[in-house]
């Protein structure tokens, strides 16, 4: 697919998803349907907001699928995996709108995470076979590890992009980052739709980042959040794994590594201080910027960081072994941790 015919369907998935968005939005307010209301100790809205984004992208990716489909006749020839792909996002789609609706058990979230990503292994037969190099000592071949820890990955991205979901535009902004990244570098956005569902986001955030109006925001909701999650996971694995995309799978890590951080961090945190890692919270990198920047300011700084990284991880890529990326993405990690760590104590002093 050459460029200019991305460009095409990017503005036409972007047309679709803010048709969704808007007409999802109005019947979730008539109908006082999904709608998150603000509170003081941990939302920052301060009006009632539709929790419709996920299910608009999710809509407008099959609207504007269809029509790439029937544009290139391309009835009866959708990959497999993305037909899978597509099948496993329904119910994962319909559990969290219930858990916006009226609140799930973590036990049970986590479950569900887990059997459709069982799903999505044994309906593809894609998995995560091999780490690559990561050590310099061969390549890591998972064995019979490899169902448990692709189950493993899913679950904490798909985590990782929901508890990053704090504010405007993050954890939109960053999949959409993800994506990009893993789609132009592996050159899977020349073969694929992927174009379409980046599109169906930016119809989300032009709502989400409120460019109609302060009235008119429309949230992800954790049906959002976790199903953008579960995208960006899948294709991940999928082209790190792919002979047709030469990338290692420690450049993936970067290009979901702000998210990724920020929950394993979190989770180490909570575990120390012995509060439970599903709890609410104000705790993660956007709370601690938002103690010294506005909401935009913060989006801004946490966006262009994913940049940087995603740029970093592309550089290592190209110039080094992955052994090499590895050491690089540790020593950045604990880069990350003690500026992190520096900042909160500095913070707590300064209160």
């Amino acid at each position: 697919m050459e460029l200019t015919i991305i460009i095409d369907y990017l503005i036409i998935s972007i047309i679709a998803s803010m048709a969704v968005n808007y007409l999802l939005r109005n019947l979730a307010k008539e109908r006082e349907f999904l709608i998150d209301l603000p509170d003081r100790s941990r939302k920052f809205h301060k009006r009632p907001t539709p929790l419709v984004g996920g299910l608009s992208i999710f809509i407008a990716l099959i609207l504007s699928g269809k029509l790439y489909i029937d544009l290139n006749s391309l009835n009866g020839y959708l990959p497999d995996f993305t037909y899978q792909l597509i099948i496993a996002s329904i119910p994962l789609l319909l559990v969290f709108l219930i858990d916006d609706i009226m609140g799930l058990k973590p036990w049970f979230r986590l479950l569900t995470q887990i059997l459709i990503t069982i799903y999505m292994i044994f309906a593809t037969d894609i998995y995560l076979i091999s780490l690559g190099d990561l050590f310099g000592l061969g390549i890591i071949n998972l064995g019979i590890l490899s169902i448990p820890i692709t189950v493993f990955c899913v679950v904490g991205v798909m985590n990782a992009f929901n508890m990053i979901d704090g504010i405007n535009g993050l954890c939109a902004g960053c999949a959409m980052l993800s994506l990009l990244f893993i789609g132009f570098y592996s050159g899977f956005i020349y073969d694929s739709m992927l174009i379409l569902l980046i599109g169906s986001m930016i119809g989300f955030l032009i709502f989400n980042l409120r460019f109609f109006g302060k009235k008119r925001g429309v949230f992800l909701g954790d049906s959002g959040s976790n199903l953008i999650g579960f995208w960006v996971a899948w294709i991940a694995i999928y082209c790190s794994q792919n002979q047709l995309y030469q990338v290692n799978p420690i450049t993936m890590i970067w290009f979901v590594a702000i998210p990724l951080l920020d929950c394993i961090g979190l989770m180490f945190s909570r575990v120390k201080r012995r509060i439970s890692i599903s709890s609410p919270g104000r705790d993660h990198i956007h709370h601690r910027l938002m103690a010294k920047f506005s909401s935009e300011g913060t989006l801004g700084i946490i966006l262009v960081l994913s940049t940087l990284t995603g740029l970093i991880g592309i550089h290592a890529n190209n110039s080094y072994p992955s052994w090499v990326s590895t050491l690089l993405f540790v020593m950045y990690a604990s880069t990350y941790y003690l500026i992190n760590t520096f900042y909160t104590k500095t913070m707590v002093k300064s209160k």
